[in-house]
């Protein structure tokens, strides 16, 4: 998936009411820009850090930036926008390019399932139907492993537990994960920060909700799916 728009590279002044961010551009200006992702970001909020920001001119949108990476300043992205995970998998089913999942002959975005609930995607025509919830993962306080979540998600539980149901009703269920970091190799769930949410992943598991991890490349230019990364609950 390439950015609409070139990126253009800022530093962080600070992250607030979750949705916004102050930061200065490389010609002085100080600018806000949306910061579209809800969590607490942790370890990816602080001043000071290289950002990029993708600028738009569209008359509809009052913030002409948007957030969309971390720079580490040692070879290494994290992708802090969690819209683009849908976007790029979306681009790889429909070219049947996703390792563990077949070719489907028709694949569905947000759809209506569950409890008030919607599934990232919905892939029929090659089996069973198949649910896929999708998440970004950006958390990391070890070297080399990437963490989920970084903060309480009520929401992320129940998610798991309306895929639960659908392997009960005999379809297939797939949580996927999507490490928004090129430099972690190895995921696990953050349990110590939502216990609630392992507790419910464990139920999920044993229900026989399929796991897959994987990673991405990414550059100022484009974040596309990389590999398959280790998984360890």
């Amino acid at each position: 998936m390439e950015f609409a728009t070139p990126l253009v590279p800022a530093r962080l002044i600070r992250r607030y009411k979750r949705f916004l961010a102050d930061v200065r551009l490389e010609d002085g200006r100080e600018v806000t820009a949306h910061c579209a992702n809800p969590g607490s970001m942790l370890g990816l909020a602080e001043p000071g850090m290289k950002v990029w920001l993708e600028p738009n001119d569209d008359p509809k949108k009052k913030l002409k930036f948007g957030w969309r990476l971390v720079d580490h300043e040692n070879g290494h992205f994290t992708g802090v926008d969690t819209s683009v995970p849908n976007r790029a998998l979306k681009a790889a089913l429909m070219a049947h390019q996703v390792p563990g999942l077949p070719a489907y002959d028709l694949v569905r975005s947000e759809v209506k399932y569950g409890e008030n609930s919607r599934i990232d995607f919905l892939l029929s025509g090659g089996g069973p139907d198949t649910y896929v919830e999708v998440k970004s993962v950006t958390l990391s306080r070890q070297s080399g492993l990437a963490e989920f979540p970084d903060s309480v998600t009520a929401r992320g539980a129940k998610h798991l537990a309306e895929l639960g149901r659908m392997v009960n009703a005999g379809h297939r269920a797939i949580m996927f994960y999507l490490v928004q970091r090129t430099d972690c190799t190895t995921m696990t769930l953050a349990a110590d920060i939502d216990p609630t949410y392992k507790a419910a992943f464990d139920n999920a598991a044993v229900a026989g909700v399929t796991v897959l991890a994987q990673s991405c490349m990414i550059s100022p230019e484009a974040i596309t799916l990389g590999d398959p990364i280790l998984f360890q609950p």
